[in-house]
């Protein structure tokens, strides 16, 4: 089986799904990798580097999609990137289908390809290793993110995160407890704010609050806390996931009519459709705008804006996934929990269920379908 690394086309994506040295190490276990010649140039990887080790060059994304057997991407496909996709493909990247354009669904069950999602490979412990890696980064950066914007020169309330001597530190409200808003947590107290972390499930509330500072604020996600707590923070962090589906609007419209002129937001849940119902996506070159005087970041891919570090993390987590389809086709996914769960479709058919019900689209059982593949070859 051929492995294409394309170009991520996605505006201000720098990203690239596999260094030089996820190369090197499917290369040394016997696999073909095809990479397109600047794929790794947005986090610094040359085209040498690439050859070196191991992998060969190609010239184009439309090359590389037709010479590959197995994709391998970042984010998720255009709607040119699935008419290049043939069938009996597998696509390996983050998928998104259920806020997805529907032509992309489409053309992906057109094409009769295997997709697997990285957003929701989940192992046996119920994590999620791919979000969890993109997700810590996002989360760090975040407190960076809301200084720079509650500054007066972008328009921002001109309030300090930590505050000075007599002076209050500014309020960050995270609504969700995971990996990204667990991590933001902990770097905005670092910074010296005043942080309340909120989330719907006291348990996962509980075993934060195990390890996070004592200085950092719990609260129960509920409708009345939610409003509660957003109208009076100077930063509001949307930080929900929820598992291949849209994300619902827990914050509204008429809390952010309430929020102060200069508070900033930043819906790092924009990727599955914002948690925030003002949100709309936006771009690194150009990431906010105002909405009721109200500053919203709402980029996608903020891990991106540390290209390198991403990638190296992205491609730590994923070697092993595309070692393991790249050598055993199907069968991996038969032999490897954590694949399975992640295949959203099987040659055309929807193996997701919570999707199907989404989508209106017929659900196929995976290991039905599975057994079928295997007893027809």
């Amino acid at each position: 089986m051929i492995v294409g690394i394309p170009k991520e086309c996605w505006g201000d994506e720098r990203r690239v799904a596999l260094t030089p040295a996820g190369v090197h190490t499917l290369s040394a276990a016997g696999l073909n990798i095809i990479v397109q010649s600047d794929a790794g140039l947005g986090c610094g990887f040359s085209m040498d580097s690439y050859r070196e080790a191991g992998g060969s060059i190609a010239f184009s994304s439309e090359e590389v999609f037709a010479r590959s057997d197995l994709v391998v991407k970042v984010m998720p496909p255009t709607i040119q990137e699935c008419g290049w996709l043939g069938e009996g493909k597998f696509l390996f990247s983050v998928v998104h289908l259920g806020s997805a354009n529907p032509e992309i669904h489409r053309l992906l069950r057109q094409q009769k390809i295997i997709a697997v999602g990285l957003e929701i490979i989940e192992d046996d412990d119920h994590l999620l290793p791919v979000t969890k890696a993109m997700s810590e980064i996002a989360g760090m950066l975040v407190p960076q993110i809301a200084g720079r914007f509650l500054e007066t020169t972008h328009g921002g309330r001109g309030v300090m995160l930590g505050g000075v001597p007599g002076i209050p530190a500014s309020h960050v409200v995270i609504v969700g407890a995971g990996t990204a808003g667990a991590a933001a947590a902990h770097v905005f107290n670092g910074f010296g704010a005043s942080v309340t972390l909120m989330d719907h499930d006291l348990k996962r509330l509980r075993a934060v609050d195990a390890y996070l500072p004592k200085t950092i604020n719990t609260a129960l996600a509920n409708p009345y806390n939610i409003e509660r707590y957003v109208v009076s923070a100077d930063v509001v962090l949307g930080a929900i996931l929820v598992h291949g589906q849209p994300t619902p609007h827990i914050i509204t419209e008429a809390m952010v009519r309430k929020m102060r002129p200069g508070s900033v937001i930043i819906d790092l849940s924009i990727d599955q459709g914002g948690c925030v119902e003002t949100s709309r996506p936006t771009t690194l070159s150009d990431p906010v705008f105002k909405k009721h005087g109200v500053i919203h970041f709402c980029v996608p891919n903020v891990p991106s804006s540390v290209a390198r570090t991403a990638s190296h993390a992205l491609n730590n987590v994923i070697v092993p996934f595309v070692e393991d389809i790249a050598e055993n086709g199907e069968e991996s996914f038969q032999n490897n929990p954590a694949l399975r769960r992640g295949v959203y479709l099987f040659f055309g058919h929807c193996t997701h269920q919570g999707l199907a019900g989404l989508l209106g689209c017929d659900y196929g059982d995976l290991d039905l379908l599975l057994k079928t593949s295997s007893h027809e070859d």
